[in-house]
């Protein structure tokens, strides 16, 4: 593994250093393991590992080419961790949501422009409180996706979308929706647009809080409802 990661670190030198670049093809797998001083074997492993985190793309018949490595790309791997995560891990990854997503939508209101705002309300409006579940988590993904994405840095929203995947959402949503949280969240969602169509960065940054909160707390609660249940003794039979 050690020959591998040597191999994964020259490879990343070369990005990093701009001897290759974004869309770019690398050499000949003969040519680029001798040049870097590898075996063929351990270059092969270097360049699956790199395209399993979207930093290759490997065409076949075609030729291995860096890839955009624009974030939301890279971050798919991130996504793809968290839908691993179990339902006590949901708590510290909603806190992080909790964290980044008030300044992200902060950074929103201060940039989010007359047709994002109206998209937004439309949203909103597609739904209702007796919308499906599927239904509540496409939403809530666009929906944070937005306005994340209208904050203009790539970075920061293709981490909470990464953060946020449908998996996780999904197993929130199933719980909230039971407890007939659905409406309220809705209302919150329709608070937030019109804070944002007030540019208002700071009421922006309150809504945000508490609506990721509530989501942070009800999960927290559920875990909670969960430990104690696991350190009842267990039923006597009959």
């Amino acid at each position: 593994m050690a020959l591998t990661d040597d191999a994964i670190a020259r490879i990343r030198a070369m990005i990093v250093t701009g001897e290759l670049v974004p869309g770019q093809r690398l050499p000949p797998e003969k040519e680029l393991s001798e040049s870097l001083g590898l075996s063929r074997n351990s270059l092969r492993e270097a360049v699956k590992a790199l395209e399993l985190v979207r930093v290759l793309d490997v065409r076949r018949g075609d030729g291995t080419y860096v890839t955009t490595l624009e974030p939301a790309l890279l971050l798919e791997a991130v996504s793809f961790v968290v839908d691993l995560h179990q339902d006590d891990s949901l708590v510290e990854l909603v806190e992080v949501r909790r964290i980044l997503e008030p300044a992200a939508s902060a950074r929103a209101a201060q940039h989010v422009d007359d047709e994002t705002v109206a998209g937004l309300r439309a949203l909103v409006d597609d739904l209702s409180s007796d919308t499906d579940v599927e239904e509540l988590v496409a939403h809530d993904l666009e929906f944070h996706a937005r306005i994340a994405r209208a904050g203009g840095n790539g970075y920061l929203s293709g981490l909470l979308e990464a953060l946020g995947s449908r998996t996780a959402r999904a197993r929130v949503w199933r719980g909230l929706s039971e407890e007939g949280a659905v409406a309220r969240t809705l209302d919150e969602h329709r608070a937030i647009v019109e804070a944002l169509a007030q540019r208002d960065v700071e009421l922006v940054r309150a809504l945000v809080t508490v609506h990721v909160e509530g989501v942070e707390r009800w999960l927290r609660g559920q875990a909670s409802g969960r430990r104690q249940t696991r350190g009842r003794p267990a039923e006597p039979s009959e």
